[in-house]
């Protein structure tokens, strides 16, 4: 009989292409991945993969369980889900602790979906940074679930007693004051961006420290007109002239008129997005949750994408005019 788990780990393989991402990913070991798709390949008797020293290549074989597979999983947990809620009480009460920019753009569509209604899931929330929410889940806390996120591979730290899923990520972009001149999703490379006026984390923080080795790597070196950890803050700044910023699809979501989005491809930096989770707490009804919290993120960052191209100008400007300061 096929492993669910191995199935689950099985999308993650072939979306990311090796079984180190998708045990970083997981929070498993690269070995436990790679024996697990062994143990796939056993009890289905086809082969998965094409391996070779850095990556491995789904086969055909592959590429047909994957389509099929997230439908399995899905249909599988809610009979779980449908089973625990008539075996034991028809709602589970869980505690969640949420980063603002998730519980301001992910938590309502997810409240909205009428696969939420099913899932039998009373919700108690901790709106909090992660620091904060990784607190609650400690020995005696008041938290079952905190969702959080990490820049890089700084900043957190939690007990390795918790159950770690990933969720998805979270792109920073780049955006510019519209004033500027400079078209929506025009590609530049980042050290035409230097000495700009720029908007920037707060020194210090984990999130900066990354930032500053990310833009010193390629060459940016920006002047700082503004300091801010608020996004919405940044955007607002962006969009009257101010300077230029980095952040999060997320914050996005609803972007002032007056900014532009561009595309930096020596820029790439997100934020990674993890559910933790009390061991015992893990329940079908929260897998579900998970998997609609992951499902409704991947809309969320899809959307600004798609807002990105219907705002694009036919123009195809190339130039780089140097900002108003």
């Amino acid at each position: 009989m096929v492993n669910l788990l191995h199935l689950r780990t099985l999308l993650e393989v072939t979306r990311l292409g090796s079984f180190a991402a998708a045990a970083a990913r997981l929070g498993y070991t690269a070995s436990a991945v790679s024996q697990q798709m062994a143990s796939l390949e056993r009890d289905t008797g086809v082969e998965l993969f094409h391996r070779s020293p850095r990556s491995v290549v789904p086969t055909e074989a592959a590429l047909t369980m994957v389509r099929h597979a997230s439908k399995v999983l899905t249909d599988v947990e809610t009979l779980l889900a449908a089973a625990s809620r008539s075996a034991d009480s028809p709602v589970q009460e869980l505690r969640l602790g949420i980063f603002p920019s998730l519980a301001t753009y992910v938590l309502p569509d997810i409240l909205r979906n009428p696969r939420w209604k099913k899932l039998g899931i009373e919700l108690r929330v901790w709106v909090a940074e992660p620091s904060q929410t990784i607190q609650g889940l400690r020995t005696g806390g008041e938290l079952d679930l905190a969702l959080v996120y990490q820049v890089g591979q700084s900043g957190l730290a939690w007990p390795h007693t918790l159950d770690r899923q990933w969720i998805g990520d979270d792109d920073f972009r780049v955006v510019l004051p519209a004033s500027w001149g400079i078209r929506e999703d025009a590609e530049m490379q980042a050290s035409q961006l230097s000495d700009m006026p720029w908007i920037m984390h707060h020194p210090g923080t984990s999130d900066a420290v990354v930032i500053e080795r990310l833009f010193a790597s390629c060459n940016l070196h920006p002047r700082v007109a503004a300091y801010s950890d608020d996004f919405h803050a940044s955007l607002e700044m962006a969009a009257a002239g101010l300077g230029a910023a980095l952040v999060p699809e997320l914050a996005l979501r609803h972007r002032p008129p007056g900014v532009v989005v561009l595309d930096v491809p020596d820029i790439r930096l997100a934020r990674n997005v993890f559910a933790l989770l009390i061991n015992e707490k893990r329940t079908a009804q929260v897998q579900l949750f998970t998997e609609l919290l992951a499902d409704t993120l991947r809309g969320s960052t899809a959307t600004v994408h798609a807002g990105s191209a219907a705002t694009m100008p036919k123009s195809t400007q190339k130039s780089t005019p140097k900002p108003r300061t």
